[in-house]
């Protein structure tokens, strides 16, 4: 692949990163409340649609894995667009609740095929042990999502309403199509091929079953935060006291921070070691919560807890996808991340409607403190896996 095309697959990858992030997992934060008044449902039945969508995530991870292992990314991801055409489509038209779900979990399908995670493994299938750089860059635009798409939605939906915006939304996934056909097409050797090259290649080593918990448990984790808060941020914002403008603006900030936070780690974070990254990025997070429950008494604080949290949840986006290239063997990066993935998606299927219950029961300050405390289990098991498997790059 010339460097052209390659620069090309990179800079397409990441615009179908702001595109499908927004279409697809921002969607419930921007029209769940608007969905639920429309149709007399209640914030618990509403949201548990995005739950399904990340139930049917953790269902697919692996098998998707695998494709892009033996395909490359190109046509799986293509057809994700389409998935997520069809789920907006379904939910444009939803009236019954069974329709609703259903259109969900075809949104569930699509974003396990177009979000980072087969984004990353569509990267290392095309790149292999230098897919790191790209992994970082293709995250920058796709940071800015929640950032473009809330007030996007945001306007449609007060213009034309909430049915016309999916609509619309549609309509942005199927033209989103040709970003993904600039991946590098993934030739099938012929068999007798296959099998000189099984030969000559040992089998990937199985990966560290410590490195991989201590994975699965930061991204799992990480996972459930980002559900519960892209789902309810806004809500949050507006339940601890600031106005609903104003908590949308905020609430945006956070796309701000992680674009920021990512722009620095591409500019200047070359040489550092994907577990240092990892684990400083995690310490911002408990801080971001603190500041948090403080947001109803100082919008300062809110833009704090915004952009933290963007900046540090920014970042182990990008450190999910190259700590498997130093902890794991690049070859069967897509398989075994899909395998680690699986259980952080069935946890954050529950994370919406959880958080849900949360805010209803005890009030938005129980959420964030809630979060908070996950939020330093995260960063401790940041820094064991830092410490048992840091080795200098």
């Amino acid at each position: 692949m010339t460097g052209r095309r390659r620069t090309l697959a990179i800079l397409c990858l990441g615009m179908s990163q702001l595109l499908h992030w927004g279409l697809t997992y921002y969607l419930i934060g921007g029209f769940g409340g608007r969905i639920g008044a429309d149709l007399g449902w209640s914030h618990a039945k509403v949201y548990a649609g995005f739950s399904l969508a990340l139930l049917a995530m953790g269902v697919l991870s692996a098998p998707v894995g695998r494709a892009i292992d033996r395909h490359g990314g190109r046509g799986p991801m293509s057809a994700g667009a389409v998935l997520a055409a069809l789920g907006c489509l379904g939910l444009a038209v939803a009236r019954d609740y069974w329709l609703y779900l259903l259109a969900w979990a075809v949104l569930g399908a699509a974003m396990r095929l177009t979000l980072y995670d087969a984004a990353f493994a569509a990267l290392a299938r095309a790149f292999g042990s230098g897919a790191k750089r790209p992994i970082a860059q293709i995250t920058l635009l796709g940071g800015l999502a929640s950032t473009v798409f809330w007030p996007f939605g945001n306007w449609l939906a007060e213009g034309w309403g909430w049915r016309a915006a999916m609509v619309v939304y549609a309509a942005i996934a199927l033209a989103s199509i040709p970003l993904f056909l600039t991946l590098p097409r993934v030739p099938r050797p012929a068999p007798s091929a296959d099998a000189t090259a099984a030969e000559a290649l040992p089998p990937p080593p199985p990966p560290s079953r410590a490195a991989a918990w201590l994975y699965a448990f930061t991204v799992g984790g990480l996972n459930f935060l980002n559900a519960a808060m892209s789902a309810h941020m806004i809500a949050l914002l507006s339940g601890l006291g600031l106005a609903l403008a104003s908590a949308v603006w905020v609430a945006s900030l956070r796309g701000v921070g992680q674009s920021a936070a990512r722009l620095g780690e591409v500019l200047f974070g070359g040489r550092l070691n994907p577990l240092d990254l990892h684990l400083g990025a995690a310490i911002g997070l408990p801080l971001s919560f603190l500041a948090g429950l403080w947001s109803g008494d100082w919008i300062a604080a809110a833009v704090v807890y915004c952009l933290v949290y963007g900046a540090s949840n920014g970042l182990m986006s990008i450190t999910r996808g190259t700590l498997p290239l130093v902890l794991f063997d690049p070859r069967s990066y897509g398989a075994t991340v899909g395998r680690l993935l699986t259980p952080g998606f069935v946890l954050a299927a529950a994370a919406p409607s959880a958080f849900a219950a949360l805010i209803d029961a005890f009030g938005p300050h129980a959420a964030m403190t809630v979060a908070a405390a996950l939020a330093l289990g995260i960063t401790a098991a940041a820094a064991v896996l830092r410490r048992r498997f840091h080795r200098p790059i």
